[in-house]
């Protein structure tokens, strides 16, 4: 279960690290010995609130301040100040350095995985299903009460299966329930280890882990040194921001907030989304089921690379279309020479897509909304209070909507119907990467021939990525009137569906002309 728009401790933990780092960041000169004073700051006082130990928390809080700051964990087993190993060239690249997805050892409470266990719910009943099911014989009855030996259990489960009380719990490690990859293990104390030649980078673990264990890398302080040095700094925001910030907050307020960060620009990542619907579409036209039994669409990074990974024989069937973040990024390289180009939305996954070779160019820092939040907080920026900006909002409902599950299919489909009305394009979707997993098997059984397969690694779209804010459902409802508000719903529509067959020069200086 994930934990995301719920405001826990652990997240306002994870708000309180961005926007320290953040106005760290800001300073003129900032000194990183007073680093060491942020965990103070936000673990103030002498009684711990969350966990055995005040300085416990304190470091915890160190480690998130290092990973802020796009920096490695510090070994447990060594003397090591927070600030340690920074130079200029770590705090100047702005391609990360892997793992994106970090385990706080000391902060993980080594949970048991795979564990059944009789609770106090039991009521020791005279039929006993559980003592008479066990193949292993591991139930029997102490004091009244059902008791598991776990020396013999073989975690068949059938004893919880037929207890009339549900007295019998399964104990699973939250972050390992959530891996679709089935990525993370467990060290030799237990703690959670992850695996990352499974790992895809998802995010999902983060927020199902309720003692706030696991955390990613950030370019907030990157970010800001390269908006102080005076570079043309482009955002480009992805449909799922509707709503993220405030209920009040319109995009054009919050156009003007990030203009009031430094941002140069601010571009809605819905026309790239158009463009890859086009692609996609004319995609999956040419190519199913002549020489491809079924295509699958490719905006979620994790999606795409869990595929390739474990199904390797449908590498082909996964649509070469760029994604959304992509193709917007393009048009502003084009268009803003010399610019610097952050995509900001509500994906981990994205900042694994940002290493690509063909990606690095284009895309040069990855934010999430959380972290720009925190960004906001640092500037004392209050988005409701902003005087809107111009419009921003040049994608089509289609493009908005591939924040939500089933809008990139749906949008590929629409276009198809525009071109051709009698073609019946059959859909599947998954989000969650196990339900994605087994989409592709029933593929595999050719069970999906002539499909367009819609793939998400968050359980209920982007909106449900591990950098939002908001509840998934608000979000989704959020998007979807936002969506509706678009002057044109279909993505063939877009006044740039024309220039994507023109990839000269001249198709960016007419792009550049449109939307200025």
């Amino acid at each position: 279960m994930s934990l995301k728009g719920i405001f826990t401790a652990i997240a306002k933990v994870r708000r309180d690290v961005f926007t320290e780092v953040a106005r760290f960041a800001y300073e003129d000169s900032p000194n990183y010995n007073t680093l060491e004073e942020i965990p103070y700051k936000i673990v103030p006082g002498e009684i711990a609130s969350h966990r055995e130990s005040i300085f416990l928390e304190r470091a915890i809080v160190g480690e998130r301040i290092r990973l802020a700051m796009g920096l490695p964990l510090r070994r447990i087993s060594e003397h090591a100040p927070i600030p340690a190993g920074i130079d200029e060239k770590s705090l100047t690249n702005t391609i990360y350095k892997p793992p994106f997805v970090n385990i706080i050892k000391f902060a993980c409470n080594s949970c048991p995985d795979n564990v059944y266990k009789t609770t106090d719910i039991c009521r020791g009943c005279l039929a006993r299903p559980c003592v008479e099911v066990c193949p292993k014989k591991a139930v029997s009855m102490v004091n009244g009460k059902s008791f598991i030996d776990q020396d013999l259990c073989i975690k068949c489960g059938r004893c919880k299966a037929v207890c009339p009380y549900d007295a019998i719990a399964k104990l699973e490690r939250p972050c390992a329930r959530a891996c679709g990859m089935d990525a993370i293990e467990s060290d030799k104390y237990g703690r959670a280890s992850i695996d990352y030649d499974k790992c895809v980078s998802c995010g999902v673990c983060i927020s199902s882990c309720p003692f706030g264990a696991i955390a990613d890398k950030s370019q907030i302080f990157q970010l800001i040194n390269e908006i102080k040095s005076g570079s043309r700094v482009i955002a480009e925001i992805a449909p799922a921001f509707a709503g993220q910030f405030g209920p009040k907050v319109t995009p054009e307020k919050l156009k003007a907030a990030l203009l009031e960060l430094g941002f140069f620009d601010v571009v809605e990542v819905a026309i790239g989304a158009d463009l890859c619907t086009i692609e996609e579409a004319e995609d999956y036209m040419k190519n199913v089921p002549e020489k491809l039994d079924f295509m699958a669409t490719s905006c979620c990074p994790s999606w795409s690379v869990m595929a390739k990974k474990l199904f390797p024989e449908f590498a082909d069937n996964i649509s070469m279309a760029m994604t959304p973040m992509v193709f917007t990024a393009r048009f502003i390289k084009q268009r803003y020479k010399d610019s610097k180009v952050v995509f900001i939305g509500p994906c981990v996954s994205k900042k694994l897509e940002a290493t690509r070779k063909t990606v690095k160019s284009h895309v040069d820092y990855v934010l999430t909304f959380e972290e720009v939040m925190g960004m906001f907080e640092a500037k004392n920026i209050v988005l409701e209070e902003m005087e809107p900006a111009d419009n921003m909002s040049f994608g089509t409902g289609a493009g908005r909507g591939f924040a939500v599950s089933g809008g990139v299919a749906n949008a590929v489909v629409d276009v198809v119907k525009k071109i051709d009305p009698n073609r019946e394009i059959p859909i599947d979707q998954a989000d969650g990467l196990k339900e994605c997993r087994n989409m592709l098997m029933l593929a595999k059984a050719g069970k999906r021939n002539g499909y367009l397969l819609e793939g998400m690694a968050c359980p209920g779209g982007c909106v449900a990525g591990t950098g939002t804010i908001q509840p998934v459902n608000k979000s989704t409802a959020t998007v979807n009137n936002y969506k509706k508000k678009a002057e044109k719903q279909v993505a063939n529509e877009s006044k740039y569906a024309e220039m994507l067959s023109k990839l000269d020069e001249s198709w960016f200086d007419e792009w550049e002309l449109e939307v200025e």
